[in-house]
């Protein structure tokens, strides 16, 4: 009978062949750990990517959140027309359930700056490119003769091209080719299209566009963009100039108001003698009799009225018959240098108007008949039908981030409070520019000690 060969136990196995199967047993031990830290890798990627997702999408909710509580806040001014304070909301640093907000704004001075400001920008603080003379354009900061007559072209109806300027004739060279708009400014943005623009004369240094000098703004030549390396942040003009400044040319109950350029005002006559009296409307009508006057602050000047008269009376007067009137400047915000681009005003003028609005309180300007104590009766003439003491448009420029500091964000979006209701007119996405807040308040919202909730 033959026999069966049994096969021995593993114990049984010579010390070559146990040495296999150990091998054999490490290699798919190994294979196993490979593919569990792979597995558990990837899955930590997926975590990663998931709750970084979920940032972006806070951060997004929390920049619309902002928009409409700035929108909120304009609509329940007290007074149309006035600047929220910064003590009634809160600018920066505030909290939506786990992410934040900021509302960047500028500090109103050319001062260097190292921190960021918070806070609304004001439009109306700005030459509008759709109303602003040449002359006006040419006194911005680094503008140069050929955009200034460019501008002028770009956005008025004929062909031809005024000197230092260009028309379609100029456009159709490029390439891509295209045609002069002649037809108003919709967008600053538009500047890029404009003969003359170039990106260093339209941002200057400010390369993230926070009104903040930031180190690689202050380097040279080292990173972008290229700067002077001398401390101060030199703006681009875009920082001056708006398409938006607008003001109904209504009294605050929607009622029309009375044009002071029109002789033998029926209207006027009746406002003074229900203000002040028969015997003070006369007096007021004698002192303007035969003049020829231009604006409401020149009424003003010439009638020999009180500033406290006048207060009680500015909002019913009005020099245009325009509704809205468009691109008057707010004297009571506006730089130096836009200040320094006003008939009337130029460089002397406008560091004084500085120096008088800062010893001043808010209630001392609210009308124009500031304006003719900070500067001489003439030249505040000449500037009286460019500047407004209203402000209706706003850009709310708002950056956020979601839970721990995650999913940055920033859209700018100008905000219209001149009709009923406030509305977005204009938006843009500027989280390609980068972190703007610097370097120490990205180390707050690490140690989470940014900001506060609102309400």
């Amino acid at each position: 009978m033959m026999e069966t060969k049994r096969s021995s136990p593993i114990w049984m196995l010579t010390s070559n062949n146990r040495g296999t199967v150990l091998i054999i047993v490490m290699w798919i031990a190994l294979g196993l750990v490979s593919v569990a830290l792979l597995f558990g890798n990837s899955m930590m990627l997926e975590y990663r990517a998931a709750v970084a997702s979920e940032a972006g999408l806070e951060a997004d909710q929390t920049v619309e959140s902002a928009c409409r509580y700035v929108m909120y806040i304009l609509k329940n001014q007290e007074e149309p027309g006035t600047i929220p304070s910064v003590e009634d909301y809160t600018p920066g640093g505030a909290f939506v359930g786990d992410a934040c907000f900021w509302l960047i704004g500028r500090s109103g001075t050319d001062d260097k700056l190292n921190q960021p400001v918070f806070g609304l920008v004001n439009e109306c603080s700005k030459l509008n490119l759709n109303t602003a003379t040449r002359e006006m354009l040419e006194a911005l900061p680094n503008m140069t003769a050929e955009l200034a007559a460019s501008i002028i072209d770009w956005r008025d109806e004929d062909d031809e091209a005024s000197p230092d300027g260009a028309e379609s004739e100029a456009y159709l060279m490029r390439n891509p080719k295209y045609y002069c708009k002649n037809g108003r400014f919709e967008t600053v943005d538009e500047l890029n299209l404009v003969i003359g623009a170039n990106w260093t004369l339209l941002y200057g240094e400010d390369a993230n566009g926070n009104g903040v000098l930031d180190p690689n703004e202050d380097d040279g030549n080292v990173s972008f963009p290229e700067d002077n390396g001398d401390g101060r942040l030199d703006k681009g003009i875009l920082e001056y100039l708006t398409v938006y400044s607008r003001e109904s040319n209504k009294q605050s109950d929607g009622t029309a108001r009375i044009n002071v350029t029109e002789s033998n005002n029926q209207q006027l006559d009746t406002l003074f003698q229900e203000k002040f009296g028969d015997d003070r409307a006369r007096e007021i009508a004698t002192a303007v009799s035969g003049e020829t006057v231009t604006s409401v602050l020149e009424y003003y000047i010439r009638s020999k009225m009180t500033a406290d008269e006048f207060s009680q009376v500015a909002d019913a007067l009005t020099s245009s018959s325009d509704d809205p009137i468009e691109g008057l400047v707010n004297v009571n915000t506006a730089s130096e240098a836009v200040l320094a681009c006003l008939p009337g005003i130029g460089t002397e003028n406008a560091s004084k108007i500085v120096a008088y609005r800062q010893r001043k309180s808010t209630d001392d300007l609210k009308t124009l008949a500031w304006v003719a104590e900070a500067i001489d009766n003439e030249s505040a003439i000449q500037a009286g039908p460019y500047i407004t003491t209203r402000s209706y448009q706003f850009t709310a420029d708002a950056a956020a981030v979601g839970k721990n500091g995650k999913g940055f964000r920033r859209t700018a979006f100008v905000i219209d409070a001149s009709g009923d209701a406030p509305i977005v007119v204009y938006r843009r996405d500027l989280s390609r520019l980068g972190w703007p807040l610097g370097a120490e308040m990205r180390r707050q919202i690490m140690s989470g000690t940014q900001g506060k909730g609102i309400s």
